[in-house]
């Protein structure tokens, strides 16, 4: 599924205008990762939280120069689904 798939979806079940729909999700991812830029995590309840990882320092190898390649510490971002979204993803795959 798209996201443009997601805003029809919800402007059939809702009756609000697809425009307004996809402004709001727009705004919403924005929201999210202006958050995490700042460092901050973003807890949804129900649904899960949006948080960053921090990936150690370490040396990677250029195969084809044949050299090291010193990889800093960094964060990347990550999503660490809900329980009750786990637990609903799991109940629906196990039926089909």
């Amino acid at each position: 599924m798209r996201k443009a798939d997601v805003v029809a979806n919800i402007a059939e079940k809702t009756g609000i205008p697809k425009v307004d729909i996809l402004v709001a999700m727009e705004a919403f991812f924005n929201e999210i990762k202006l958050s995490l830029i700042e460092g901050e995590p973003v807890f949804i309840r129900g649904f899960g939280s949006f948080i960053l990882k921090k990936r150690a320092a370490k040396v990677g190898r250029n195969i084809k120069k044949n050299i090291s390649v010193d990889i800093p510490e960094h964060h990347i971002p990550s999503f660490k689904p809900a329980k009750e979204f786990m637990s609903a993803v799991k109940e629906k795959a196990i039926k089909k």
